[in-house]
């Protein structure tokens, strides 16, 4: 009887513990037909949105390591990968992403230069218009005096233009790579653009001249400095579309 009741008692003890332990854990929750594993329910709308999120992320991803790239090429020393594909970074690199080292080693200008330009319009008799001559470096340093944060653009676009364009072309006006057709190009818009801007007029040709001047240097009088030599550089008409580009 003593092992009777021991059995029966441990059987209820035993029964009362899984009883316990099932109402601490709770209900367990059915699973529905409809609930089970499966393809992905969410709208369709969402899903797009996700894919292409996750393509631009690539997307730049892969543009900004192609960037670094090109320009570790290009700033780095010479060797056969940047010889093999000079083409392809310098395409890249010029003209807004070109590296230097002036900001440690700063080169001044020693020159004051006027960029003029005119254009050529003709009109529906036959007859070729001319405009006067307009100093776009004038707008540039009217935008720079005074100012306590002038723009980039403006201090910088139209001097470095003219500047690559010297440095690729040398006192000749042809084009003798693909770098000076690029740059030729670079100049050629900038100036259409921005005599586009200032009268609004349309034109089909170009012209720039280029006047410049040296610094005088600091300490003698003005009117006992000898007169600094100039140089005026006239550049050949060039063609561009009825808009100015």
């Amino acid at each position: 009887m003593r092992k009777t009741g021991w059995a029966v008692s441990s059987g209820i003890e035993s029964a009362a513990v899984k009883e316990l332990h099932q109402s601490d854990s709770g209900p367990v929750p059915q699973e529905r037909p409809d609930e089970a594993s499966g393809p992905d329910k969410r709208p369709l709308g969402v899903r797009t949105l996700k894919a292409a999120l996750h393509t631009a992320v690539a997307i730049c991803l892969v543009t900004a390591l192609v960037h670094v790239v090109l320009v570790f090429l290009h700033v780095a020393p010479s060797n056969p990968v940047s010889k093999r594909y000079s083409p392809q970074v310098n395409g890249w690199v010029y003209p807004l992403f070109e590296q230097n080292w002036r900001l440690f080693a700063p080169d001044p200008d020693s020159f004051n230069r006027k960029i003029l330009v005119r254009t050529a319009h003709t009109d529906s008799s036959g007859s070729v218009r001319v405009t006067p001559w307009f100093d776009l470096a004038a707008v540039d340093h009217s935008a720079v005096d005074h100012n306590v944060f002038p723009s980039h653009t403006s201090q910088n676009l139209l001097r470095r233009a003219w500047t690559s364009y010297v440095e690729t072309h040398g006192g000749s006006d042809t084009a003798r790579s693909e770098r000076a057709v690029m740059l030729q190009k670079y100049l050629r818009n900038i100036a259409a653009d921005r005599v586009a801007a200032h009268n609004g007029d349309a034109f089909e040709f170009i012209q720039l001249r280029v006047v410049t001047l040296p610094v005088a240097a600091p300490g003698a009088p003005a009117a006992n400095r000898p007169p600094a030599p100039t140089e005026d550089r006239l550049l050949p008409w060039w063609k561009v579309t009825s808009h100015g580009k």
